[in-house]
């Protein structure tokens, strides 16, 4: 039996988050050859989380501290706990102290990921509001224009290396998506 841990945060710019999470992880027991780390957002393709998911083995466990860092809809989160069970796999919760190795671990959760993805959308209605009458009272205008400059260099790495859009983003302190947008555009 294998415990492994996985921390995530949606953006380089969380590394406090990641770090604290690596901490919690790490003193729960799991040894650090076991944690895996990813810096992408919940609705992104995960490939180090899918990757865990398909290596795990029979009487593996998986541990997060939140259900926010594993999933971030009630469908997604059910989908990766019955990955986990059909393998005969648990996942354990650090901050709700929940192990889905239980009948009441497995309810609690489904009930716990509702509610989670209840808050994530009235968190996203409250924000759309504010944008909206921020945009009535004419102060908000949205996220500033590219740089030429910046747009400039993302094309030229693009078109002078091998590099992916991950590692240009990094470069260039954009967002991955950014990237992609940008290469979009020239084409």
């Amino acid at each position: 039996m294998t415990v492994f841990g996985y921390a995530r945060t949606s953006t380089t710019t969380q590394q406090a988050s990641l770090e604290h999470q690596q901490r919690v992880i790490l003193a729960s027991g799991v040894a650090r050859e076991n944690l895996v780390v990813e810096e992408l957002s919940a609705v992104a393709t995960r490939p180090a989380l899918e990757s865990l998911l398909k290596n795990m083995r029979e009487g593996d466990a998986l541990v997060v501290t939140t259900l926010s860092r594993l999933a971030r809809s009630t469908k997604h989160l059910l989908e990766i706990s019955e990955t986990l069970h059909n393998k005969g796999c648990s996942l354990q919760i650090l901050d709700f102290s929940l192990n889905t190795a239980t009948a009441q671990g497995k309810m609690v959760l489904t009930m716990l990921a509702a509610i989670a993805e209840m808050e994530r959308t009235l968190m996203l209605e409250r924000q759309a509001v504010g944008v909206a009458k921020a945009k009535a009272e004419g102060k908000y205008k949205g996220r500033p224009a590219l740089s030429e400059s910046v747009t400039e260099r993302v094309l030229e790495l693009k078109a002078t290396t091998t590099l992916k859009a991950e590692e240009i983003a990094k470069l260039t302190e954009l967002g991955v998506s950014t990237v992609y947008k940008i290469l979009a555009k020239a084409k």
